[in-house]
């Protein structure tokens, strides 16, 4: 079933790697923001009133940095304006270094049940040279606070100087803490942030060096119980991210807020990224729509085979046939020759090989249009 996106672009402090939409000045905005989201979610709800939601995801940004009031009023919206499964999965993303015991109850009583939690890494030095603004032991109150319920750590690799013991450090502290779920992907240095500089000096690990890290975190999880079924996700039985996953399977989704984006009935359409135009929009009664286009049948049998060998399921040929009539090993024919034998297949499903899964993009350029 199809998600609900809402994103809070705000944050304290602007982290030396994020290149999302976020505004560490404009806090001050956020009470007339979520005003404007609440307005957008009004003028969607008619075309969307058939429709029913299996998940909520609330990210930034750093959506714990405002008042919890205005979460607890943007789920109060969802609820009063869209149709939600029976048990819905409700996540939001929090930087430890923001969240109070308050938040959390204000938080549950909104019907939040999952927190995605930006652990990043357990080395304090590491944390403070990202910008981060929370330390380790920030990270385990946060947790002490959510004792029992379902939250999840990020884990970033390829940090300047960090070495396998700082990875094992860092997952050790994470599945320690009580996660269930862990996100470890690997530092992508973006044209435009501090960090690209470290990256252009070649101060940052190189791809093999990333992979090793990544190697040594994979086997630390399985270890510790966790199963990976998607290539930087990685969870105990039955706490999969239920929103990711409807990503992955190219499911459809619609966003709130500014530089959201969505897509549903075939088409693909995004938010603006500068926050007055969006303010400015929806005061004057207009979606803030700046990006719309129908996705092809050829890019969407690409995005289709895509997104599953990102997964641990992989692709199933009944739901592709499904989808678009057709096998998807004729209509990839060339493709799935040159990687056939980084592939297995098991009844209807064909995945990318356990070992070969973190590399999957070069694998998959072969299936490029």
């Amino acid at each position: 079933m199809p998600g609900i996106y809402l994103h809070i672009p705000f944050c304290k402090h602007k982290c030396t790697y994020c290149d999302f939409t976020s505004f560490p000045d404009k806090l001050a905005f956020a009470e007339a923001y979520m005003a404007c989201l609440y307005k957008e979610m009004q003028l969607r709800a008619e075309e969307l009133k058939d429709v029913t939601f299996d998940t909520v995801y609330i990210g930034g940004g750093t959506p714990s940095v405002i008042d919890p009031a205005y979460i607890y009023g943007a789920m109060k919206q969802i609820k009063k304006l869209f149709k939600l499964s029976k048990n819905p999965e409700v996540t939001i993303e929090m930087n430890p270094g923001t969240v109070n015991e308050n938040k959390i109850a204000t938080y549950k009583r909104a019907g939040i049940d999952r927190f995605s939690i930006g652990l990043q890494t357990a080395i304090d030095g590491q944390l403070r040279e990202l910008g981060r603004i929370h330390t380790v032991r920030d990270y385990l109150y946060c947790t002490s606070l959510l004792k029992g319920e379902n939250f999840s750590a990020d884990v970033m690799l390829g940090l300047r100087g960090q070495t396998k013991e700082d990875v094992r450090k860092t997952i050790a502290i994470a599945v320690g803490s009580g996660a269930k779920h862990i996100s470890m992907y690997a530092l992508t240095p973006e044209d435009g942030t501090p960090i690209y500089t470290q990256y252009l000096n070649g101060e940052l690990p190189d791809g093999d060096e990333v992979r090793e890290l990544y190697d040594y975190g994979y086997s630390l999880l399985k270890e510790a119980g966790f199963v990976r079924y998607e290539v930087s996700n990685f969870c105990r039985k039955g706490y999969e991210s239920r929103h990711n996953l409807n990503y992955w399977r190219r499911g459809e989704y619609i966003g709130f807020g500014v530089s959201a984006s969505s897509f549903f009935y075939g088409r693909r359409f995004t938010n603006t990224m500068n926050l007055d135009e969006y303010m400015k929009c929806i005061l004057s009664g207009f979606l803030p729509v700046v990006e719309n286009e129908k996705v092809e049948e050829e890019d969407a049998k690409f995005e289709f085979v895509m997104l599953a060998l990102r997964t641990a399921e992989g692709i199933s040929a009944e739901k592709y046939k499904a989808a678009f009539g057709s096998d998807w090993r004729d209509d990839f024919a060339v493709a799935y020759q040159k990687t056939a034998q980084y592939m297995v297949t098991e009844g209807d499903r064909t995945r990318i090989r356990d070992e070969h899964l973190y590399v999957q993009n070069q694998i998959l350029i072969h299936f490029a249009p």
